[in-house]
Formats: structure tokens, sequence, C-alpha cells
């Protein structure tokens, strides 16, 4: 699909806000690959072993992060609610809003935007932008 093709060729606004929401709440998944994993583990001082053995979980797709029965990711800050490892965070929350299946029609990004307080707010993300985040992994 072509720039011209697409409903958001003029770009998006997005600025994350730090409240937690794509980090909590219902279970899901936050699929990491090897050099994730590696560079995680090193961030805490693990051993990729251990750290593999305490934080994650095969699923139908990938491996992922573990989550706390509340749904949040392990890595959340239950009372600061932040990322504990936000400088070294997986492709998938760094590229978050900018997934497939919030960007396949505007009513996908309308839905995200409810409940996500950053979209069409903050700095202007270009198409091309937008382009490269999406194709960083397909959510």
């Amino acid at each position: 699909m072509g720039k011209k093709e697409t409903w958001y060729s003029t770009g998006l606004h997005f600025a994350c806000t730090g409240c937690g929401y794509c980090c909590s709440g219902q279970p899901g998944f936050v699929y990491v690959n090897d050099e994730e994993i590696a560079r995680i583990a090193q961030h805490l001082e693990m051993d990729v072993n251990e750290f593999v053995a305490r934080f994650i979980r095969e699923t139908h797709r990938e491996r992922s992060l573990i989550e706390r029965p509340n749904g949040d990711c392990v890595f959340l800050d239950p009372f600061a609610r932040s990322c504990r490892i936000y400088p070294i965070r997986p492709r998938q929350c760094r590229t978050f809003p900018f997934w497939n299946s919030n960007l396949a029609r505007p009513r996908d990004w309308e839905h995200v935007s409810r409940t996500c307080p950053g979209c069409g707010r903050g700095p202007l993300f270009s198409y091309e932008q937008i382009e490269e985040l999406r194709r960083e992994i397909d959510i």
C-alpha cells in the first residue's frame, strides 16, 4: 500500500504520557526475541538462563514476558506505574501504538485512542516514521 493510499499518509500525533495503561489490564503478550532477552537480562545484571526462567513464558507465537495475576507487565512498577526497563524496553513496547492492528483502519486508531491518552497528542509522526515503527513487529 503506497503512501497516498493510506488513511494516515499525513501522519499521526502521539506522545507517551507514561500512564501505564498499555502495560496493564487484561492479560496479553509482550513478545521478546533473543536480542531483547539478552539486553534486558544484562540491564538487570542477570544470567540469561535465570532471566528466562523467572520472566519469560512460551506462547503460541513466540516468547513473552510474564504478567502479574492482574494482567500487569512484570516490569510495570505497581506503585509508580512506570516501566522499570523503559530505556531498553522490547520493540513491542517501543513501537506502540503504531502496530498494524491499530493502523488497519481509522476506527482501529480511534479505538486505541479511547484508552491511550497519548494518541492524537504531541509531536506529529510522519508517514515514513509510522511505517518504520509498524514494520518492527507485526501486532
